[in-house]
């Protein structure tokens, strides 16, 4: 009889850390690899931000906190999505978190029964059907395809939704793939939305800040009449390169952000008091490095772009925002590698890619998308030159 629990059997390990933990050990036993396979800006955090995080610790702000954040920095979020969504909350629909994702697992754990659909459109960050599972949800997974540029349509949204459908999972700008929806796109899913009262709308807008070009970014809980049934996710960690500061929030009603504050109380309590104290420097303190930091990103994407749609065998749309690409490698499948290896999937691809030529990326069917994979951009161009050039000659070693 095993001890480990039938419902953690039900989920996998994150597909983003095992390929990121794989291309350490490689480059620990002395090969040269280079990692395109993590989420995070490789720019440093501000100074202004570590300078309030020294000055916590100098002050003596080291206690515990209200399990679900600070006075302060629930009135920092309050002040951003005032000035920066127009939408306006009190102190007690704001929730702080340990990072975005247990702000996620949190309002599941809180808010799903067994047998709860949760609409999610493919490809999806690897993390959400595996919160819903342990949450004793049912993943509802609607694939979206390049054609219809990786963004679910209000016909699909339609057909999907159900008595059992408790939430849909919006991701704009998205992981894995940088699609953005558009103003009159997130409008349109809304009308679905409207029709189905009983469905909730988590809204992760974690990469909020980092779009490109003439892209204007538009959230659904901006939709007076859907509001009150969204529950809307962000943090400091990838517009402020704070990942390891681990801090997310989220706004909403009262009953989910209460719970989410319960099921938070009984496991990990308040996020740090330093990370916290940080937090309220970055979004009450000067901005205007975000947007450089945005115009490098795009300067990075151009480069990626233009680089992998001259591979024979690779297709990439050119995505309005977050900093990933997700190229299509179905024109290579069923070639072999300089082994030998036929590349019969994605992941076959990701491994040889990995092998011969030191470049590690995630498979797209780790994002719910087979015959695809996914590039982080978030490295200096000098990497992406090298690790281009490497896949280049890895793809026209095929045979």
């Amino acid at each position: 009889m095993s001890i480990v629990s039938n419902n953690l059997k039900r989920i996998k390990p994150s597909p983003t850390m095992a390929v990121t933990q794989k291309a350490k050990e490689l480059k620990a036993s002395g090969k040269d690899i280079i990692g395109l396979g993590a989420g995070e800006p490789d720019f440093d955090t501000p100074d202004n931000i570590k300078q309030a995080a020294i000055k916590a610790i100098n002050d003596g702000d080291t206690k515990y906190t209200a399990v679900d954040g600070t006075p302060a920095l629930k009135k920092a979020i309050i002040k951003k999505f005032k000035e920066e969504n127009n939408l306006d909350y009190q102190i007690d629909q704001i929730t702080v978190g340990t990072g975005g994702k247990q702000v996620i697992y949190n309002a599941m754990m809180a808010t799903l029964n067994e047998g709860d659909e949760v609409i999610i459109p493919a490809p999806y960050w690897v993390s959400y059907p595996d919160i819903v599972l342990l949450a004793g949800g049912t993943p509802i997974i609607l694939e979206c395809n390049e054609k219809q540029g990786f963004k679910i349509n209000p016909s699909q949204l339609e057909k999907s939704i159900t008595k059992k459908t408790k939430w849909i999972i919006l991701n704009s700008p998205s992981n894995p793939t940088g699609a953005c929806y558009s103003k009159e796109e997130i409008k349109e899913i809304g009308d679905v939305l409207e029709k189905h009262p009983h469905v909730f709308i988590l809204s992760d807008d974690i990469y909020e800040h980092v779009t490109y070009g003439n892209f204007k970014f538009f959230t659904i809980a901006q939709i007076d009449n859907l509001k009150e049934r969204v529950l809307t996710m962000n943090g400091v960690s990838k517009a402020y390169s704070m990942t390891g500061w681990r801090i997310g929030y989220a706004a909403g009603p009262i009953d989910i952000i209460k719970a989410i504050a319960k099921i938070q109380s009984q496991s990990t309590s308040n996020p740090s008091s330093i990370s916290q104290a940080a937090a309220v420097e970055a979004l009450n303190g000067v901005q205007n490095f975000i947007k450089d930091r945005a115009i490098s990103f795009q300067e990075r994407r151009d480069f990626v772009v233009k680089t992998l749609n001259k591979i024979e065998g690779i297709e990439c749309l050119n995505p309005d925002g977050a900093f990933y690409v997700f190229p299509s490698c179905k024109g290579l499948i069923g070639k072999k590698d300089s082994k030998g290896k036929e590349i019969k999937k994605d992941i076959d691809f990701v491994q040889s890619l990995l092998e011969n030529n030191g470049i590690a990326v995630v498979q797209g069917s780790a994002f719910g998308l087979e015959g695809f994979f996914r590039i982080s951009y978030a490295t200096s161009m000098e990497n992406l030159k090298i690790a281009l050039e490497k896949i280049t000659s890895f793809c026209k070693s095929l045979k």
